[in-house]
């Protein structure tokens, strides 16, 4: 019989040896050296090269859904992969990287992606909006305004804002070749007979360029305004369903909404963040321990859902959205007010007035 011989080191294909003597010399291996055998910024360069390509004609044909070849990451589809591809095949080694989370920059999912194009890509990482040159961001658009130096990745599970009202893919495709979106409309109708007002927390239908009507991923509608005639180029990924479609700046887009029905964003009356007092700012609820001991034992607050906002606003409570630029901006949505007019318009606070 012949004697098996066993190695303290394997190098599969070639690569970094890494020991196998124990899994912490392992993990320390891969801590050290794992990495230097990856392609920088972890994609090859033809994954790369084909991400820009589609990043190109989906900002040469505004809201356009274009197919691309969607590589496995080292994370499940459905948690940004579409999103990281699309960040690591722009980033720059001179670029400053911010990652959001629902609005949060320390999230589990938030810090591993900027951990990833820490140790792939040796870029520098931010938790400030201001400093960042490419923002990937889960489901949030930063309340602070973005110039025309940033770039924003929007990672996204449904690509079609056509497949709340019908689950056929190839039917879809046909009604945006001809712009035809009448289902869509009698979608808001209905909901309209049934709720009172269209009743879209997330997700919300818009037209972009008005032509292709555009899901702009799960953001809450107190973002849509923000990629109207935006400074910055906006990109939405989906991995899972090997999608890219993008906003280029300056470009119109409109929520789908009645004229007696007009399109509104979250309200928040009477109530501020508990912790900076902003009530120009997306707002969500928290639960925390109450102060006193009673039957409940947590009380609900209110807080800005961009931490690091907050953070600033914390320090300086009167800080403007617009306090990094040169001039000030008319820009974004601000806290409508309960009182609603019967035709679903609201007045806002502190935002720009229609």
């Amino acid at each position: 019989m012949t004697e098996q011989t066993t190695t303290d080191d394997v190098s599969p294909g070639g690569g970094t040896p890494i020991a196998t003597d124990s899994v912490d010399a392992a993990l320390e291996s891969l801590d050290s050296d794992g990495l230097e055998g990856y392609n920088y910024a972890y994609l090859d360069e033809h994954t790369k090269r084909e991400v820009r390509r589609s990043i190109l004609k989906a900002v040469a044909i505004p809201g356009h859904q274009v197919p691309y070849a969607s590589r496995p990451m080292p994370l499940a589809r459905g948690w940004g992969t579409g999103g990281i591809q699309a960040s690591l095949s722009i980033l720059d080694p001179e670029d400053t990287f911010k990652v959001i989370d629902q609005g949060a920059d320390e999230s589990v999912n938030a810090a591993n992606i900027r951990r990833l194009a820490e140790n792939t890509a040796d870029v520098a990482t931010t938790t400030d909006t201001t400093e960042a040159d490419l923002i990937q961001s889960r489901h949030r658009i930063p309340e602070e305004v973005l110039t025309d130096e940033q770039r924003l990745v929007l990672q996204v599970p449904i690509t079609d804002a056509l497949r709340t009202v019908d689950p056929s893919d190839a039917a879809n495709r046909r009604r945006h070749a001809h712009k035809n979106y009448g289902k869509m409309w009698v979608h808001l109708y209905e909901n309209i007979v049934e709720y009172g007002e269209i009743k879209i927390a997330s997700r919300y239908p818009t037209m972009v360029a008005g032509r292709y009507l555009m899901d702009p991923s799960p953001i809450p509608r107190w973002d849509v305004p923000k990629l109207d005639h935006a400074d910055h180029l906006t990109v939405l990924a989906a991995g899972r369903e090997a999608r890219i479609y993008a906003v280029p700046p300056h470009t119109e887009v409109e929520p789908l909404a009645f004229e007696d029905r007009q399109f509104t964003v979250e309200r928040f009356p009477e109530q501020a963040c508990h912790a900076c007092g902003s009530t120009d700012t997306y707002l969500v609820e928290v639960s925390e321990e109450a102060t006193e001991d009673g039957d409940d034992a947590f009380e609900t607050r209110y807080a800005c859902n961009d931490s690091s906002f907050c953070e600033k606003r914390r320090e300086n409570p009167d800080l403007p959205k617009d306090h990094h630029l040169d001039e000030e901006v008319d820009w974004g949505p601000g806290t409508p007010d309960a009182g609603a007019d019967d035709a679903g318009a609201a007045t806002e606070q502190g935002g720009a007035e229609e």
